[in-house]
């Protein structure tokens, strides 16, 4: 059962909220508090410095510093979440594996593990319609493909889980089928997150505490239109999950679907709803914080004026906020 939140339209295309509810009665995002975090694991035993940059990728993507996909490479995503990481040590924001920067970045666990495919998941796997119609007779958006899913689940670019994997067929598993890839889980953090910051220029969003330690950084992409971007001082007002989508013909007017429709349409929820698996919204009319179903196009300057993330970071970043949490949009 779900309840379904209306947001006035603006220029993040209008949004229908959908939040999950519990035998306890139905969520209201717009009172949702911080989510607290799991309880954190005893620390692992400090092992040794990462050796190449996929260890390096695994590992900052544990500690909360998101590469965007991981692909093994120094792409600029890894160098400012790098940068991220060095700041918060002290260190020189140099972008690079050096000696200083080694010293601190040392393996929690092993680089790589393996997922066993179930028959649930499998099952579940159906390719997306091509058009919105399309899209909003589905009764859930979930993963088109088992590369799609792995990617997102493990925060690995496709690419990099074929070359990982080079045997390995996947248009054809059956459940009990293995792969080998990074190992890496959701993100979650204690800390108590007094801000956000939004740096414009360098496509990055950062959550910090009331020091300045940084607790979430990923990449993020912003709107197009240069008008359309926010600088200042917003506020959360909206914490959704797994939100469903108001597609509205009059935000597509280049497109023939929405010439001949006329209408809207719910876009049911899943991790290929065009804002993903969640929704913060902001006390701008249209403007939020939300997933994507392409994370490697994360980082772009392509939005209608919202702030994209990956799904993995937009899930880990929807459990640190909280209703009039500050978001400073920097240029």
């Amino acid at each position: 059962m779900m309840r379904r939140l209306l947001l006035p339209a603006g220029f993040c295309l209008g949004l229908t909220l959908a939040a999950q509810t519990t035998p306890a009665g139905p969520v209201r995002p717009e009172d949702t508090p911080a989510q607290p975090a799991a309880a954190p694991a005893e620390a692992a035993p400090a092992g040794p410095p990462v050796a190449n940059w996929i260890e390096a990728q695994v590992e900052l993507h544990r500690r909360g510093f998101s590469c965007g996909s991981i692909d093994g490479l120094r792409g600029a995503q890894t160098a400012e979440a790098l940068k991220a990481f060095q700041r918060n040590e002290g260190l020189s924001e140099t972008g690079e594996l050096d000696k200083a920067t080694l010293t601190l970045l040392l393996l929690t666990a092993p680089v790589y593990t393996t997922h066993t495919f179930t028959a649930e998941e499998l099952a579940r796997l159906e390719p997306v319609p091509d058009t919105w119609l399309g899209k909003s007779q589905r009764p859930e958006l979930y993963y088109a493909t088992a590369l799609e899913l792995i990617g997102e689940q493990y925060h690995a670019n496709p690419k990099f889980l074929r070359a990982l994997n080079p045997d390995f067929n996947w248009d054809d598993i059956l459940p009990g089928a293995t792969v080998k890839v990074p190992a890496v889980a959701p993100f979650t953090s204690p800390l108590k997150v007094a801000r956000i910051h939004i740096r414009l220029a360098d496509h990055v969003l950062e959550a910090t505490t009331e020091e300045g330690q940084i607790v979430l950084h990923c990449p993020v992409s912003i709107a197009r239109n240069v008008d359309k971007r926010p600088v200042g001082e917003l506020h959360v007002i909206v914490v959704a999950p797994n939100p469903d989508y108001t597609w509205d013909p009059e935000v597509f007017s280049e497109s023939p679907e929405a010439k001949e429709l006329g209408r809207k349409l719910i876009i049911p929820p899943g991790p290929n709803n065009p804002v993903g698996l969640a929704w913060i919204g902001l006390d701008r009319t249209g403007y939020g914080m939300h997933g994507t179903p392409e994370p490697e196009k994360v980082g772009r300057t392509e939005s209608h004026g919202c702030f994209r993330l990956a799904n993995w970071d937009a899930v880990a970043l929807l459990a640190l906020v909280h209703i009039g949490l500050p978001v400073v949009v920097e240029p």
